[in-house]
């Protein structure tokens, strides 16, 4: 029985009670069980039941759950830090360990805006981001989101940011025009607004390699962020990179902007971090930006009570061990072909499937009234909102979304199983949002 205290995302209806968590499933106090097809919001990578992570967590609690960071460094912190600088892009040669995605953002852009200060730049502070992505719900992370809907009613809170357009090939690119000059078109627009805003007073760039919660599983166009790389080094911008939903091995690679072929000074991760485990996230930079704090003040002016949390930490070495040792990298990129060529035989020619994109096991279907037109549904008919609840009866868990082309307008539905899906499942995937499918369109 659901509590009458807790005050959940809705005050609309009581959600049933989750009981237990068996490899790719949930199943509620009834007994129902659900295929959790997006991992939640694309963090339980190795399902709910991961042994070897428990005996991990269950060791740490018995050694140390908690020291304060302001007086002790954690041997589970100083490991993992290691680890992921191990495989982190070259250059990327620190680990700022926090307790969820929003803090990782936050703590990247307070980064940011002292290293420029700690090199005699302080005219340096002006964000530019993207429309149409999401970075988190703390202040800073909201505002440096470019998604109308979630900043709306918060905007006379929020700091100043000005928003590009998308990578959001779909729908930007032009007819006649080549990925690769779209690309190129959306890093001059990006350039342009540098030079509008001036460029010494501009700090950083952020993005998500592959697109989550606002656009549905959207990758750039070859090219595109190596142009924006550039750009950004020909201005003295930091480029920072949004990979708390897409990264960690969800699309393929451990750092999603592998795949583009770049090196962010600053990138965030969090959700498949920890899978679930323990609430974790964390922000890394390159060595130039620590240095710079090393040699002036010494002091990274930011801090929360929770930041390299030993338990945390412990859960988030378990998983990470688990994604490299298990060469479960090559099973996301084997599994997200086998998603990606099923959701394509069931619903490729759907009337109402307007596109279907993504990369690894980070897939999302946009819906349209019309496959020609990619004319969107009215916001009335609230598609997205009635495609949850009929994929929760069907049994599955997905992520969908509104909103998708302008915060207001568009529905999508992201997928993010976890890495450990095996080839049944996802057919009763596939079976079970077309169950959805059918039951809205």
């Amino acid at each position: 029985m659901a509590s009458a205290h807790i005050f959940g995302r809705s005050t609309k209806g009581t959600p049933p009670v989750a009981a237990r968590g068996e490899g790719c499933y949930i199943i509620d106090t009834s007994g129902k069980r659900y295929l959790d097809g997006s991992g939640g919001a694309a963090v339980s990578c190795l399902g709910h039941s991961d042994a070897e992570v428990q005996a991990a967590i269950t060791d740490q609690l018995g050694q140390l759950a908690f020291a304060h960071t302001g007086f002790f460094t954690s041997e589970p912190a100083e490991e993992l830090a290691d680890l992921l600088v191990a495989h982190a892009p070259k250059g990327i040669e620190r680990v700022y360990l926090v307790s969820g995605g929003s803090e990782a953002v936050e703590a990247a852009l307070k980064l940011a805006r002292q290293y420029y200060l700690e090199i005699g730049q302080p005219a340096r502070h002006k964000i530019i981001a993207r429309k149409q992505s999401y970075h988190g719900n703390t202040l800073g992370a909201l505002a440096t989101g470019g998604n109308a809907w979630r900043r709306s009613q918060f905007e006379p809170l929020l700091v100043q940011t000005t928003h590009v357009s998308p990578c959001y090939e779909y729908r930007g690119k032009h007819e006649g025009e080549t990925p690769e000059t779209y690309g190129l078109r959306l890093a001059a627009e990006l350039e342009a607004e540098i030079i509008r805003l001036g460029a010494e007073t501009v700090m950083a760039f952020v993005a998500e390699p592959v697109v989550g919660a606002t656009l549905g599983a959207v990758p750039s166009v070859p090219g595109y962020f190596k142009q924006i790389r550039q750009i950004c080094d020909r201005h003295g911008i930091l480029l920072i990179l949004d990979e708390v939903m897409c990264g960690m091995g969800r699309t393929g690679t451990l750092f999603a902007c592998e795949a583009d072929e770049i090196v962010p000074d600053i990138v965030t991760i969090a959700k498949g971090l920890g899978a679930g485990y323990q609430p974790i996230g964390a922000m890394l930079c390159s060595g130039k930006i620590y240095d710079a704090i090393a040699a002036g003040s010494g002091l990274f002016q930011h801090g929360h009570t929770y930041m390299g949390h030993p338990l945390a930490a412990a859960a988030a070495r378990a998983v990470l061990k688990a994604i490299l040792g298990r060469d479960l990298l090559p099973k996301v990129r084997q599994q997200g072909k086998l998603l990606d060529a099923a959701l394509n035989d069931a619903f490729a020619q759907h009337p109402h499937v307007g596109d279907i994109r993504g990369r690894g096991l980070f897939r999302g279907l946009e819906f349209v009234t019309d496959r020609g037109t990619k004319a969107p549904f009215d916001p009335a008919d609230r598609v997205a909102a009635r495609f949850k609840s009929a994929a929760f009866e069907a049994g599955l868990i997905c992520y969908p979304m509104s909103g998708t082309i302008d915060g207001k307008s568009g529905d999508h539905v992201l997928l993010a199983p976890p890495f450990i899906i095996e080839d049944h499942q996802i057919d009763e995937l596939v079976e079970k949002l077309g169950k959805a499918i059918a039951g809205v369109f």
